[in-house]
């Protein structure tokens, strides 16, 4: 049995690898409210979900990208993995495609999409939720990706989707 310990001043988190993705996604979750609770730095806040995606679920890579008005692009943020493309157009690769059509994007083969922004040639699926504030303008994305193929379903969907308002409300 294989777990993933996590540890911050007041927190500690601890998962059973064993769990199926909905239980670790629901404990991540909690634990995330309860992290997110006392610190209201969007910037660390962000860091800290993207290393407890990343260490959970063995995710390739996880990042947020900011909504950047005056560039009118989407700008790196904090992230998990190796180096990442700096800046994103709207509606380019699979994080401009989520921000124009305001919708989470599931790519079972980035190979497939078309205009995939290939930042590393490891990624092999994607998942991307965008974010969006009261006045449907955008704040930020979550990029996830793995080096296997079709690593993603409606579960991660619907799951990060509920992780994300956890930060969205920081940031509103």
């Amino acid at each position: 049995m294989q777990t993933a310990t996590f540890a911050t001043m007041s927190h500690s988190l601890t998962i059973n690898s064993s769990l199926s993705k909905i239980e670790k996604y629901q404990l991540v979750i909690s634990q995330i409210q309860s992290l997110l609770s006392g610190e209201k730095n969007h910037t660390a806040n962000a860091a800290n979900v993207a290393a407890v995606l990343k260490e959970v679920f063995n995710f390739f890579w996880v990042g947020f990208y900011l909504f950047d008005k005056e560039n009118n692009n989407l700008v790196l943020g904090p992230f998990q993995g190796p180096v990442a493309c700096t800046r994103i157009n709207y509606s380019k690769g699979v994080c401009g495609v989520a921000w124009r059509e305001q919708k989470t994007q599931i790519v079972p083969d980035v190979s497939l999409f078309p205009g995939h922004i290939a930042c590393s040639a490891n990624t092999k699926s994607e998942i991307v939720v965008p974010v969006f504030n009261d006045n449907n303008q955008l704040l930020f994305v979550l990029d996830v990706d793995s080096d296997k193929s079709n690593d993603f379903d409606t579960t991660d969907a619907e799951l990060l989707e509920q992780l994300v308002e956890l930060i969205k409300l920081q940031v509103t």
